[in-house]
């Protein structure tokens, strides 16, 4: 672990905080432009697709994929983002198991506030579903919101009576709309990205009125989470959501579930994008790959096509 990256990295991410609250065009155009500036891997190929009835992107390896699928969802405060500024993360999960993924360009808030995300992000799981993908060989994976969004995601296909998916990876994940946790205050000093202003003010553009309390919005402390496949909750302890995770593991654990809380000391949020430039990035990457290998061979003993 390098001490030298990682306050490369923290002093690279903190920017001025603004005096007013920024407008849903110069969050975008901020979220774009950081995530323009991270490397995306080689040795992939990317084709539009839909899923549903929204666009998504899918992203093979280049030496042809194993057997397995990653539906994957992209961050952005559920105000921002798409498959293309995710593509370093979804890249690199591609190329370190050798699965195709594909990720969801869901509506985004404050044009279409919740649940507009989760319906399109559920719907891509039944067209993949319903296009002949076994539950057993896929798995749900995404950062920050879209961390939030393979809960979430997985919450609502289990109360629709869907089969569920063979595993969950979240880096970060958005899991507390009611914004409880003790991280929120306790890490503010050390987190570069957010200030609590600022995911709440991103937040009431997904609610829009809607109660926090939901448990599709607020899993962390509000969903039952029987039933639930494995989950693999990747962290920073330089993030305010730090509790998120760690409430969410809690309850799943109560759920009798099987859980990895994998908690990285002095990093910030969704730190495995920046792989390549922070060693504890690639480690994360490379135990998010076992973990997923490890819930999808059974796919591939049991001879399923890709």
């Amino acid at each position: 672990m390098s001490k030298e990256q990682r306050a490369r990295l923290d002093a690279m991410l903190r920017r001025p905080r603004p005096e007013k609250p920024p407008t849903i065009e110069e969050i975008r155009a901020g979220f774009e432009a950081l995530m323009s500036t991270i490397p995306v891997p080689g040795g992939i190929r990317t084709t539009r697709t839909v899923l549903g009835d929204r666009p998504a992107l899918r992203v093979a390896p280049e030496s042809g994929p194993r057997a397995g699928t990653i539906l994957y969802f992209h961050g952005g405060g559920w105000v921002s983002g798409s498959p293309e500024a995710a593509l370093s993360l979804t890249g690199h999960l591609v190329t370190r198991t050798g699965r195709t993924a594909y990720s969801v360009d869901y509506r985004l808030a404050p044009e279409h506030p919740f649940p507009a995300a989760i319906e399109d992000t559920l719907g891509a799981y039944r067209a993949l579903l319903d296009g002949g993908t076994d539950p057993s060989a896929l798995v749900f994976a995404g950062d920050s919101a879209g961390g939030g969004l393979a809960v979430t995601t997985c919450l609502a296909a289990r109360d629709a009576g869907l089969p569920l998916p063979a595993a969950l990876l979240a880096f970060s994940p958005g899991l507390d709309a009611t914004r409880t946790g003790e991280s929120m205050d306790t890490r503010a000093a050390h987190d570069p990205v957010f200030t609590r202003a600022a995911v709440e003010h991103t937040g009431a553009m997904c609610l829009a009125g809607a109660d926090p309390r939901h448990p599709l919005l607020s899993p962390a402390v509000c969903a039952d989470l029987t039933g639930f496949p494995p989950m693999l909750l990747q962290v920073g302890t330089n993030e305010i959501l730090l509790d998120d995770s760690t409430r969410l593991a809690a309850r799943a654990r109560a759920a009798g579930v099987d859980v990895i809380l994998d908690v990285t000391a002095g990093v910030p949020h969704v730190f495995p994008a920046f792989a390549g430039s922070l060693d504890e990035a690639d480690e994360a990457l490379d135990r998010a790959a076992l973990f997923l290998d490890q819930r999808l061979r059974a796919a591939e003993r049991a001879g399923l096509t890709p």
